[in-house]
């Protein structure tokens, strides 16, 4: 049809209550959504995804997003070879997709820190721990859909859930819109290609200010990054900036200049402060503030929002036993038995059975922590997007707690630790898969789809996944030794340290503290908790890249502030461009996880430039460049004639 719309409409970003939003399908409009065609692609995709960011993710501490490469892969695979055209089928696809990012994120974190303090995983439990700790994690986001979902749409922005409805739309029908999604998809992967797979330059430019107390400023010259700061915008990425300027240039000068002539090492570290490069500084002190002030947030914003999350359980509450009755597919929610169902099997199934063994304290703790975060990360994901959740932040919150009770109770040995990281293993999971479930139901209610049916096929997916993304644990564990120079697991090795110095009486708590004060301070200033410590616990060089995208998108509205029409077509084209940036760059990263995981050297280039000054010159000219390209694209607006 001639009208029909090619893209999201405007009031997909807001301007309208989201009660009354109408989705790009009408809800009278009924069209395949749960097929055999999007439930076998579905599950094949989150297993594909799980083993891919499971590798990455042990390999350097990064999982790639798998909602909008997901949605392209769909759309691209029904539409070429099963003629099928029905926009919701392909976000069902995408959804379930997005689910083996979220589950490999919660499993990489904690559970091979088990095999680090030198005990065996067994792929039953990495199954197990991921299905109960995504039972909850799905369904717990259910009594908070509507408030962050509905009655928050165009107040939380849901970077990536935006991208990959806008991805979903173009795909479907075609047209400029699309063009812009394939031109910034194929920039995305050659640049990507010659960086992360051929070696051309590196993925990370940095530079150490000697003068400075040998701090360290950087870039991760990523496509992905620079992509995901314009659709995030310039306030956020700024203030997450803020926070990395305030660790990497305020308090890692401050403590090497304090501990510089310490005659011994300061604890946590094993190492004198005048040895520690700004990293390990970072690492090894800062991100302590940063994961106070992380949960010292989430807090706050739990507190925040209890009048609201108490409404909605009195909402669905007052639903049960009444099914999910609806004339609106978006209205359409699980039960509230199934809210229920997920925390007693929950708390059962951590305390009885034998591969967790966590007790009856132990299973409390970790239903009472998977709902807590489940809902902060469900928040937080519309702020920054799944990729950047810091779901390890969260997770080391929950880890503390913990462990100081089994602690408490004289649980202490190597036994003790491997209960509380199972327990802790559990909230991990579902923190991640909340995250998933609600960018994932954002893209939903864009797009026109059900909500009860898409966590219900992420549920199974999930389970499904979780065995291939053991596997790939256990694989990597024969084949190089988790915890070494070829897998290093950075943040199951944090988790490790953590557990053993509170099982040991050993903990920053100073560290701690001083980053609750610093979110309580945001809080009391009224200025934003979530991004600024985000900018403390995450490293520099991520925010900046991030921030680098923020300002070329306040450009681009600069550029057009004195013609409103222009200006939005300009941003829409940048949020375009940038959602096949993101695509491109996380699709190409998955192939190279394949290649790397089957040993296949990829970085023929590497050796052009071994300088390593000038491969740094050559990696930050190279992202700018990228940058420039994307602000000329979105400046350069074109009249089309209306076909």
């Amino acid at each position: 049809m001639a009208n029909e719309p090619k893209k999201l409409s405007r009031e997909a970003y807001g301007g309208v209550k989201g009660e009354d939003y109408i989705p790009f399908v009408p809800t009278t409009e009924n069209i395949p959504e749960t097929t055999g065609y999007s439930i076998f692609f579905g599950i094949l995709f989150a297993i594909l995804f799980a083993a891919a960011n499971t590798y990455l993710g042990l390999k350097v501490g990064l999982t790639i997003s798998a909602g909008i490469p997901g949605a392209i892969l769909a759309t691209g695979l029904l539409k070429s070879l099963f003629k099928r055209n029905s926009i919701l089928e392909a976000n069902y696809v995408a959804s379930l997709a997005a689910v083996g990012e979220s589950i490999a994120g919660g499993i990489i974190f904690v559970l091979p820190a088990i095999i680090l303090i030198g005990l065996n995983l067994s792929i039953t439990t990495v199954v197990l721990v991921t299905i109960i700790g995504g039972l909850m994690g799905v369904y717990f986001v259910t009594p908070v859909r509507r408030y962050l979902i509905v009655q928050e749409h165009g107040e939380l922005i849901y970077p990536e859930s935006m991208a990959q409805a806008e991805v979903l739309v173009n795909a479907n029908q075609g047209g400029s819109g699309f063009r812009s999604v394939l031109k910034g998809l194929g920039v995305g992967v050659v640049y990507k290609v010659l960086s992360g797979a051929l070696g051309l330059w590196s993925e990370t430019a940095s530079y150490v200010i000697a003068a400075y107390q040998g701090t360290m400023i950087g870039v991760d010259t990523l496509a992905s990054l620079l992509g995901v700061g314009f659709i995030v915008g310039t306030s956020t990425s700024a203030l997450m900036f803020a926070g990395s300027l305030l660790a990497w240039l305020s308090l890692i000068p401050l403590i090497r200049f304090f501990g510089l002539y310490a005659p011994e090492a300061i604890f946590p570290s094993a190492s004198l402060i005048s040895e520690m490069s700004a990293s390990a500084i970072w690492s090894n002190y800062i991100r302590y503030i940063g994961a106070g002030a992380v949960a010292a947030g989430g807090f706050i914003s739990l507190i925040r929002s209890l009048p609201t999350i108490i409404s909605s359980f009195k909402e669905a509450m007052g639903g049960f036993g009444k099914g999910t009755k609806s004339n609106r597919r978006i209205d359409e929610e699980p039960s509230v038995v199934w809210v229920l169902a997920a925390a007693i099997f929950g708390f059962l199934l951590t305390w009885l059975v034998p591969a967790i063994g966590s007790g009856p304290i132990g299973a409390i703790l970790a239903v009472f922590f998977s709902f807590f975060f489940s809902v902060v990360s469900a928040r937080m994901v519309g702020v920054i997007g799944a990729s950047n959740n810091p779901v390890s932040g969260m997770t080391i919150a929950t880890l503390l707690v913990i462990a100081s009770v089994y602690r408490a109770m004289g649980a202490t040995g190597v036994n003790g630790m491997k209960v509380v990281l199972l327990a802790t293993g559990v909230v991990c999971v579902a923190i991640a898969v909340a995250g998933g479930v609600a960018q994932s139901l954002k893209a939903t209610f864009l797009i026109g789809g059900s909500p009860r049916k898409i966590q219900n096929g992420m549920f199974v997916s999930l389970a499904i996944a979780s065995v291939i993304a053991g596997a790939t644990v256990l694989l990597l564990h024969s084949a190089y030794g988790i915890g070494g120079e070829q897998v290093t697991a950075p943040q199951a090795t944090l988790m490790r340290l953590i557990v053993e110095g509170i099982m040991t009486g050993k903990l920053p708590w100073t560290l701690v503290i001083v980053g609750v004060i610093m979110a309580i301070f945001c809080a009391l200033a009224k200025i934003p908790i979530l991004p600024v410590a985000l900018g403390l616990y995450l490293p520099i060089s991520l925010n900046t890249a991030i921030f680098f995208g923020g300002i070329i998108s306040r450009l681009v509205e600069k550029r057009f502030k004195d013609n409103e029409a222009k200006k939005d077509e300009a941003l829409e084209r940048g949020i375009l461009i940038s959602s096949g940036l993101v695509a491109g760059d996380a699709i190409t990263g998955i192939f190279i996880g394949i290649f790397a995981a089957l040993n296949i050297r990829t970085d023929f280039l590497s050796g052009i430039i071994q300088d390593e000054v000038l491969r740094n010159i050559v990696s930050l000219a190279a992202f700018i460049i990228l940058g420039l390209w994307l602000y000329r694209y979105c400046c350069n607006i074109r009249k089309e004639r209306e076909v």
